[in-house]
């Protein structure tokens, strides 16, 4: 049977809308690289302190930080739900700095985690939902 590019990309969309349960993961975060949040910082940091290569910073930053929150998004672990309540305007600049803000917070405890705890951790303590 011949996979087409609509179909593998429902295949893939459908199973990333699984919950972690049924995907038989016990966690998002259980498939993780050994991206450090000190690697994403550089780049988030780079953005606003390197007048000639600042934007592609920038980019490498928040591609990583949108699609980390898309993922939430697509899992179903955003909302009022889950306690995680992002901003309706500049969500990607939103996220960057309050990522930037919590890292400097407890720089020496935060820097060598995984970066995706340092993101999840940061959107909970960020962006709660009142």
């Amino acid at each position: 049977m011949r996979v087409t590019p609509t179909i593998a990309a429902a295949l893939a969309l459908g199973a990333a809308s699984l919950s972690p349960a049924q995907a038989g993961v016990s966690s998002v975060l259980t498939i993780h690289s050994n991206y450090t949040t000190r690697e994403l910082l550089s780049p988030c940091q780079e953005a606003d302190n390197d007048a000639r290569w600042g934007e592609a910073a920038e980019i490498e930053c928040e591609q990583y930080l949108i699609g980390f929150v898309n993922a939430l998004d697509v899992t179903g672990q955003l909302g009022p739900e889950v306690g995680i309540c992002l901003p309706e305007d500049n969500v990607a600049d939103e996220v960057r700095w309050a990522f930037m803000r919590w890292v400097h917070a407890s720089y020496s405890e935060r820097i060598a985690m995984p970066a995706a705890q340092s993101v999840m951790d940061t959107l909970k303590d960020s962006f709660p939902c009142e």
